[in-house]
């Protein structure tokens, strides 16, 4: 039998705080309000390609390999923020969905999807407030469906 010297545990990763989930995603709302209305066209247009091009990755590509292309709109925006600050908390915004959308699995593909479609609207209309809540919303329901995943917790029909 090994020495306990000699053994190494892997370190287990920090469990995520609920508190700091939702303080991380208004302050992504509240970042993606204060850009909205300053994207160049040529942004709004790097951005569409981003979502087409997370869309068109085929459904048999690992559920990981999909969430990274659709947490790239979160560097997009960044890149678009042009004040340091707020393209910080927008870089994070791609981990931190990245790993809720990992989290929730691939039954959150289509739904990460509309909601990239409905962001991008909001976002050509200059609707700052329709936008942060679109995102919002969004990290609320993959937070909620990551814990469900976790759990192993299905939702049951009522039986007639």
């Amino acid at each position: 039998m090994p020495d306990r010297a000699s053994m190494t545990i892997p370190p287990r990763p920090a469990p995520r705080e609920p508190l700091a989930d939702e303080a991380l995603i208004q302050l992504l709302a509240i970042a993606i309000h204060h850009i909205s209305g300053r994207l160049t066209a040529a942004q709004l247009q790097g951005m569409r390609h981003s979502v087409e091009q997370a869309c068109l990755v085929p459904r048999h590509i690992e559920w990981d390999r999909r969430a990274t292309a659709h947490a790239e709109i979160f560097g997009l925006l960044a890149d678009a923020a042009g004040h340091w600050p707020l393209a910080r908390v927008l870089r994070s915004g791609a981990g931190f969905a990245h790993h809720l959308m990992v989290t929730a699995g691939p039954a959150a593909g289509m739904m990460t999807a509309n909601s990239r479609h409905r962001l991008l609207a909001f976002l050509s209309a200059d609707d700052a407030e329709g936008a942060a809540q679109e995102m919002e919303r969004h990290l609320r329901v993959l937070r909620f469906m990551g814990r469900i995943a976790k759990t192993g917790t299905r939702v049951r029909r009522c039986a007639r």
